[in-house]
């Protein structure tokens, strides 16, 4: 492929009309996507009670390629009958992610034995039946609970429930290997885990830090936001070991000006070593402090920690500082000068900042440097992490993870009489672990892709093996389907949000929660989660738990619930009768008072900058998503933006490859700390930064080691070293 200067344009707007056909015509899809339904990818927060194609301002048109893949994948006919017989588990593992999602929709459930070698429809009652006999057979702490982000408020907090109500505290949801380190640091220095703002701060702007980030190929409705500010004369700093096209120039589609000519995004980028971003964000907060342009009273009498982190910005060294990150002192005194500057800053960054063993504190980092110039509690400024699914926030809202706050564990008891377990619940990797050891039994997992989610691939194959049954809660295949099995696995077929029955709520990654209305069904066989998971949840506690799980299979009930006893969210107790979207309270922070015991911010000093360099002959490598996938599920193979037609490469500098001996398009192995990949194709890519490598996640997710970053326990998918041989 060609390697193209720019992102979205004419070539986005021909992907539509070819996704259009794929869905069975233009009216089709359109009528899909205008649905009052929100939209199915990113945690932006699009669609609702506004009508789909609509933005938490009211703005229309706003649509991307991800809503747009995500809708196709769900209006696909069902999995033809003989497809199981024909594509036995070795068959499936053969298969590409791709190959697997366009392989049709789950229309029945679908049993696998170890003993057959293959999936079979089952009955609904046969597949219910043999979950609910094996729970009933295994004790609790034996079982473990996995939850996707794509999924209902509704149908988290049901599950949760019943999981709790069950015996476990073995909850937890995808963000243990994405965002979970932004929720801890930001918790642990501004006393909430979630975005200090809402979207129309980014309207008033002047400046934003991109960080570790790319929208233009994994968010791309943030480009328009992106494009207003640049255009209101602000600047957006990209800092990324890759300098990616689609930051360079976009053209956003909706945009007639910017569809012809392109919008520029960037104004600068910011290239340090992978790893290098602790070390770059205390430099410029360091060179701030040097230029006198921190606010002294806001750090003073807003921020406690203020002397001892002033005293260790004073210690580091300037020779120490630039070579740990990467970065030159002429740049980040650029960079510095550019925020001292700046009077509304927002803060936006993704998985380049919590994909890393010092996850947490990187966050803690960027959370300082906003708070040195009071950056956070004022509008038109503060922190903004980029989540992925369009739910992950509400899971853990609503109760999704392994320890609830007390006040949730405390108003469910009392609302719902009951007493739930408190036993220290397992994390994410920490279930896999657990599996590995051979003392987990049972893995439920309500969407999602756990096994292509994990690092150490063969590592995750083997754990989840280990499982006496797998159950998922699915709407199409995955590489989790045919890898992540255990001696028995059933897959339930459900409905996507559109498809609905009753009314479903989301949460955006600005606090925004959504309606979404549901529509008509468009196969026999898949049913609504939430009912799926009260029959379940029947079957198992037989009538004798004092929730009465009957009553839950209306999803208005489940939110009378959610309303009670999870705080901000008491709109949602109302939402049916006010069909009234919502902010939540307490989260947003537009004055300089923090949800802390004593209000104040918490400012962080952090001894260590990160490891060693790499040694001779190694490079460090970051995991990457293509323009063409949306986490683990790959809707094409080429990534269009970066100029790649394959997935099985890795990007590297030319300068590295020289080192190397190789040429672009010669045949390598790349070895990892947890294994190798042969043959993988080495590609000259002059836009990454020299002695880094990129790869494809999850295909590359076999290279990586299981370490975790010990504050957050999410993987460390960037950062590794690796060695190349040429084959």
């Amino acid at each position: 492929m060609a390697r193209p200067r720019a992102g979205g344009g004419w070539p986005a707007i021909a992907y539509s009309f070819r996704k259009a056909r794929e869905a069975g015509g233009f009216r089709k899809l359109w009528t899909a996507m205008r649905s009052r339904n929100a939209c199915k990818t990113c945690a932006v927060g699009m669609g609702g009670q506004r009508g789909g194609m609509v933005d938490e301002t009211g703005h229309f048109p706003e649509v991307c390629k991800k809503s747009l893949q995500a809708m196709v994948a769900d209006m696909q006919p069902a999995i033809p009958s003989d497809f199981w017989h024909r594509r036995p588990i070795g068959r499936l593992r053969q298969m590409t992610p791709r190959e697997l999602e366009n392989a049709g929709r789950l229309a029945h459930p679908i049993l696998y034995t170890r003993e057959s070698g293959h999936y079979e429809a089952v009955s609904w009652e046969r597949a219910l039946g043999l979950i609910a006999d094996k729970l009933k057979a295994t004790l609790p702490e034996k079982t473990f609970w996995y939850f996707s982000g794509r999924s209902s408020n509704e149908a988290g907090f049901l599950l949760q429930l019943f999981a709790r109500l069950y015996g476990t505290n073995n909850v937890n949801n995808c963000s243990y290997y994405c965002h979970q380190a932004s929720g801890a640091g930001l918790s642990s220095s501004i006393g909430t885990g979630t975005a200090t703002l809402v979207l129309e701060d980014l309207d008033k702007s002047d400046l934003v830090f991109l960080i570790g980030a790319n929208p233009a190929s994994n968010h791309p409705r943030l480009l328009e936001t992106l494009r207003r500010v640049r255009k209101r004369g602000g600047d957006v700093i990209v800092i990324n070991p890759l300098r990616e096209p689609g930051l360079e120039t976009f053209h956003v589609p909706s945009r007639p000006l910017s569809l012809l000519f392109g919008s520029e995004i960037a104004s600068s980028f910011v290239q340090p070593h992978i790893g290098g971003d602790l070390s770059l964000l205390t430099a410029i907060a360091k060179r701030v402090v040097e230029l006198e342009a921190h606010e002294a009273n806001f750090v003073a009498l807003r921020c406690a920690g203020w002397s001892g982190w002033a005293d260790a910005l004073a210690r580091w060294e300037w020779d120490d500082l630039c070579a740990s990150s990467g970065v030159d002192f002429a740049t980040i005194d650029r960079v510095a000068r550019r925020y001292a500057e700046s009077k509304y800053t927002v803060f936006a960054w993704a998985m380049g900042i919590t994909h890393h063993a010092n996850g947490v504190e990187n966050v803690q980092a960027i959370a300082n440097l906003a708070l040195l110039r009071g950056m956070v509690g004022k509008p038109g400024a503060g922190l903004m992490p980029i989540r992925g699914h369009s739910n992950v926030q509400g899971m853990g809202s609503v109760g999704v993870t392994p320890a609830l706050k007390k006040a949730v564990f405390d108003a469910l008891e009392s609302r719902l009489d009951v007493s739930l377990p408190t036993e220290v619940g397992l994390d994410t990797m920490a279930c896999m672990e657990a599996s590995a050891d051979g003392a987990m039994k049972v893995g439920v997992c309500l969407g999602g892709n756990l096994y292509g989610s994990n690092p150490d691939s063969a590592f995750a194959a083997a754990a989840m093996r280990n499982l006496e049954l797998s159950v998922y809660l699915s709407t199409t295949l995955n590489t989790g389907h045919a890898w992540g099995v255990g001696k028995q696995c059933i897959i339930l077929p459900v409905m996507a949000r559109d498809e609905e029955p009753e009314a479903t709520t989301q949460e955006s990654m600005f606090n925004f929660v959504r309606l979404s209305d549901g529509g008509p069904a468009r196969l026999d066989g898949p049913r609504s989660e939430v009912q799926v998971i009260a029959d379940l949840a029947e079957r198992v506690l037989d009538h004798s738990a004092p929730v009465d799980f009957g009553s839950m299979r209306s999803t208005r009930n489940i939110r009378k619930h959610i309303g009670a006893v999870i705080p901000g969210y008491s709109a949602i107790g109302g939402i049916d009768e006010s069909k009234v979207e919502f902010q939540i309270e307490g989260r947003t922070l537009h004055e300089p008072v923090f949800p802390t015991e004593d209000g104040l911010a918490r400012l962080h000093v952090h001894a260590s900058m990160g490891g060693p360099p790499p040694e001779s002959g190694e490079l460090r490598l970051m995991t990457i998503r293509s323009e063409g996938q949306f986490n683990t599920v790959v809707y094409e193979e080429e990534d269009l933006y970066r100029g790649i037609s394959a997935r099985d490469v890795v990007l590297l500098h030319p300068a590295d490859l020289a080192s190397a001996s190789l040429e672009s398009g010669d045949r390598v192995a790349v070895h990892g700390p947890a294994g190798s990949m042969a043959p993988v194709t080495a590609i000259s890519f002059e836009r990454l930064r020299p002695g880094s490598a990129a790869m494809y996640f999850p295909e590359a997710n076999r290279l990586l080691s299981r370490e975790v970053d010990p504050k957050s326990r999410t993987p460390a998918f960037k950062g590794a070293r690796i060695r190349l041989e040429a084959l």
